[in-house]
């Protein structure tokens, strides 16, 4: 699985000039690489960056200083193996990440939750 290389630039925008708040990947099966589904501005919450995650499906996302990988238990297996066999080539890509957490439920990627692993 590849990454396309406007993933990366707008990670680093993320990462260096703040430019998001957040940004929400995702892997295009046809293209075979991990492409960018939403950015979020600064000023939008935690709370604007969980509403966007789809309830269904996998997506990878990172938020402000967090990357978040996020399996909903419900979701089809073959993006669940998907998202799993994928993951530690994307995360090499994005260097700087300094926090990961796997998600199969909302309540596993609670602000609290991820302020505990961050501290």
């Amino acid at each position: 699985m590849g990454v396309a290389d406007h993933s990366k630039t707008t990670y680093m925008e993320l990462q260096r000039k703040k430019v998001y708040r957040y940004v929400i990947f995702k892997i295009d099966e046809k293209k075979k690489e991990v492409v960018v589904e939403k950015t979020g501005s600064p000023a939008e919450s935690y709370e604007d960056f969980t509403a966007s995650l789809p309830e269904n499906d996998c997506r990878y996302a990172v938020y402000d200083f967090d990357y978040n990988n996020r399996s909903p238990s419900i979701s089809r297996i073959r993006a669940k193996m998907l998202y799993a066999t994928s993951k530690e080539r994307f995360r090499r890509e994005l260097q700087g990440v300094h926090y990961e957490i796997q998600a199969t439920d909302p309540t596993e990627m609670d602000l609290d939750v991820i302020r505990e692993r961050a501290n």
